[in-house]
């Protein structure tokens, strides 16, 4: 194998933002992978020039608006963008073949389907959160859950930043459905996304969710289960956008050996 069919060709979806530039460092940074593109929507300033010039660096690759013309290059995608754009970008992929790592949230039902319809093409990884550590809590929320479905009412804190355009997170509701199935229940029939006024007492089926929004937060997640006399809560806090960086090119590395399928994280890390 040559050194070229060993490295990653990626491109990065929304590569001026925050995450996106966070990702083009991760690329460029990381031993078996090239930065092969990078995409941003047509009305970005940043469109026409060098994706490391951020960096310092100059990396031969522009800043695309036209979809075709920043995937021409590349066998990755990895999009965490905006459902509308991830949708666009998804139909593009399927027509190049070029595999897809989306860290997109807020997408409708119908939405899931057409990802799910792409997966007969092309590889996927799809989730709310990249992050590895988020992952092995959601392994330990289903545990805890089996062993705390009586007697313990559920509630689903997050925080994040105040830019985040959709409430509750993507990883709060994962969680939420971790924890649903878990102890039997659904979570469309049993979430509590607000409260206010004289709501009477709690329905013990119910799961809540609260959401902050505010300053630089990267992402807070806690679960909590309140029992009589004790409360167990299971926690992640996001320091840095890096983690999902870095289990994005896990994920990448996963897909290389898929023809095609949806994957989600737990099956790049090993955990179902």
């Amino acid at each position: 194998m040559s050194n070229t069919d060993a490295t990653h060709l990626i491109a990065i979806a929304g590569a001026s933002g925050r995450m996106g530039r966070m990702l083009v460092e991760a690329v460029q940074a990381a031993p078996d992978a090239r930065l092969a593109g990078a995409l941003d929507i047509a009305a970005s300033p940043a469109v026409g020039a060098d994706a490391t010039a951020f960096l310092g660096q100059t990396s031969g690759v522009a800043i695309a608006a036209d979809l075709h013309q920043g995937l021409k290059d590349a066998r990755f995608l990895i999009d965490f963008t905006r459902p509308e754009g991830t949708m666009a970008h998804l139909r593009v992929c399927r027509e190049l073949g070029v595999k897809m790592v989306i860290g997109t949230t807020g997408f409708t039902d119908e939405q899931k389907a057409e990802i799910e319809d792409a997966a007969r093409d092309i590889a996927i990884v799809m989730a709310p959160n990249m992050a590895v550590g988020v992952n092995v809590v959601f392994k330990l929320l289903a545990q805890a859950a089996k062993a705390l479905k009586e007697g313990y009412d559920i509630e689903i804190i997050e925080a994040h930043h105040r830019h985040k355009v959709d409430a509750p997170s993507g990883t709060a509701l994962k969680m939420g459905e971790v924890v649903a199935e878990a102890v039997g229940r659904d979570l469309k029939e049993c979430a509590v996304y607000g409260r206010e006024g004289v709501t009477g007492e709690r329905d013990p089926s119910t799961i809540g969710f609260a959401t902050i929004r505010g300053g630089d937060v990267v992402g807070d997640h806690t679960v909590l289960f309140a029992g009589i006399g004790e409360r167990i809560e299971i926690t992640h806090k996001s320091s840095s956008r890096a983690t999902y960086a870095q289990g994005s090119l896990r994920a990448v590395r996963f897909l290389a050996h898929q023809p095609h399928g949806l994957f989600g994280m737990d099956d790049v890390l090993g955990l179902k």
